[in-house]
C-alpha cells in the first residue's frame, strides 16, 4: 500500500515471506500526512485526511492511495468491496452501494501514454449534520438598518447551559479567566456562556438599501475558547444571489443548486488575512466579517415579509439554527414598499383643492 496505511496489520502468520501490510478483511485505512516519506507516497495522496471543497480549491479537493490485493483466487476478475464506510473524522457520512463505472484512465510518460485499470467502482457518500452531531454547532442572528431590535439566535439552539455555575460547560460573563487558566481547562469545547450556547454564530445585518443595490454585512463569531477554525466556509441560501454580487473581504462563488429554488452562495476567507477564524479570549470573540453588495431585481426585491433574510445558512457543512420567521426584524409601523394607488392620489388632490379654496375665501 502507498499513499495511506492500515491501522492494524491483523494475523499474517500464514505468510512466511513478503508479509502483507494488512491481513484483515475489513481494514481501517487512514490518509498519510503531507510530510510522508517519498517511498510511501503515491500520486495525489497524503492530504492528512483533510480535503478542500471543490469550489474553494479544486487541486486539493481529492485524495488517493494505491493498494495491491493478493490471494484473489476466485476473485481474479475483481469484485467490488462489500461495504464502504467514510469517517471524517467521526460519523455523519452514509455511503451508497459500490457500482461499476467506466474504468479509470491515467496519463503516464508526461501525458504521452494512457493506461487503463481493470475495473472501477464508485460510491456516493452523503453527509448529514444530524447524524454527525447530537446538537447543532451554529446559529443565526439577524438585524437591519430600519429596526433597532436584533433578532438573536433562538434560546438553547445548541443546548442549554447548566444551572450549576460550578460546572465547566461554559465561562460566564464577568469571570476573571486568564490565558493561563484557559490552558488548564479540561474541556476542549468550552464556550462563552450565552442563551444559545452555540460555539459559532453567523450574523446577517441588512445594512443599506440603495436605488439599484442593497448591502449586507455578514459576520461569523467564534465563542469557543480553545478551538479555532482554519479554512472555514459559510454557505448561504437566498434568492437575491440570482443577481450580481460583490463580496469585499471574503472569497465567494455561486454553487449549482439541485432541487432548490433559491440561489446558493459559498463564502470563505482570504489567504493570509481571514482564512482562520480564531478562538475567543478573555477580551473578545474571534470573528471574521465582510460586506456584500447585491444588485436589485425590481420584480422580486422587497423589505417586506422577511424576504431580505437568508433561507438557510451552513457553517463548514453544518446546518445552523435559524430564528422563526415571525420574530424577524419588521418594518416600522405604517411603512410600505408599495406605491400609492390612483384612488389615494385623487383623494389627496381633492383635499388639497378644498383647503386651497378655503384659504382663498378667507
Amino acid at each position: 500500500m502507498s499513499g495511506a496505511f492500515a491501522t492494524q496489520q491483523g494475523n499474517c502468520s500464514a505468510f512466511m515471506s513478503q508479509i502483507p501490510h494488512s491481513c484483515k478483511k475489513d481494514p481501517v485505512i487512514l490518509d498519510l500526512t503531507s510530510d510522508a516519506a517519498p517511498e510511501n507516497r503515491s500520486s495525489d495522496c497524503c492530504r492528512g485526511g483533510v480535503i478542500a471543497a471543490w469550489a474553494v480549491d479544486p487541486s486539493n479537493s481529492f485524495s488517493s492511495f494505491n493498494i495491491i490485493v493478493g490471494n484473489l483466487e476466485s476473485n481474479s476478475h475483481g469484485f467490488a468491496p462489500l461495504n464502504l464506510t467514510l469517517e471524517a473524522p467521526g460519523p455523519g457520512y452514509t455511503c451508497g452501494q459500490l457500482l461499476d463505472t467506466d474504468p479509470t484512465i491515467s496519463s503516464v510518460i508526461g501525458g504521452q501514454r494512457e493506461e487503463q485499470v481493470l475495473r472501477t467502482w464508485k460510491s456516493t457518500c452523503t453527509y448529514s449534520s444530524y447524524l454527525a452531531n447530537k446538537l447543532p454547532v451554529c446559529c443565526v442572528s439577524l438585524s437591519t438598518f430600519y429596526n433597532p431590535t436584533i433578532t438573536s439566535c433562538p434560546n438553547c439552539s445548541c443546548g442549554c447551559r447548566a444551572a450549576d455555575q460550578t460546572t465547566e460547560s461554559c465561562i460566564r460573563e464577568g469571570n476573571l479567566v486568564t490565558q493561563k487558566d484557559f490552558s488548564g481547562l479540561t474541556n476542549p469545547d468550552i464556550v462563552k456562556c450565552t442563551n444559545h450556547m452555540c460555539p459559532l454564530r453567523v450574523h446577517w445585518h441588512l445594512k443599506n438599501n440603495y436605488q439599484d443595490h442593497w448591502r449586507v454585512k455578514l459576520t461569523i463569531s467564534n465563542y469557543n475558547y480553545r478551538r479555532n477554525y482554519s479554512d472555514w466556509n459559510v454557505l448561504v441560501q437566498h434568492p437575491g444571489f440570482s443577481q450580481s454580487a460583490t463580496t469585499y473581504s471574503f472569497n465567494s462563488t455561486l454553487l449549482p443548486a439541485v432541487g432548490i429554488t433559491d440561489e446558493v452562495a459559498l463564502f470563505w476567507g482570504l489567504d493570509f488575512y481571514n482564512s482562520e477564524l480564531l478562538n475567543a479570549d478573555e477580551k473578545q470573540l474571534g470573528s471574521v466579517t465582510s460586506d456584500i453588495l447585491l444588485e436589485k431585481d425590481s420584480k422580486t426585491f422587497t423589505l417586506s415579509n422577511g424576504w431580505a433574510f437568508p433561507r438557510r445558512i451552513y457553517f463548514n457543512g453544518e446546518n445552523c439554527e435559524m430564528p422563526l420567521p415571525d420574530i424577524f426584524p419588521m418594518l416600522p409601523n405604517g411603512s410600505s414598499c408599495r406605491k400609492p394607488s390612483h384612488r389615494h392620489f385623487v383623494l389627496s388632490f381633492l383635499i388639497y383643492l378644498f383647503f386651497k379654496t378655503l384659504v382663498v375665501l378667507f
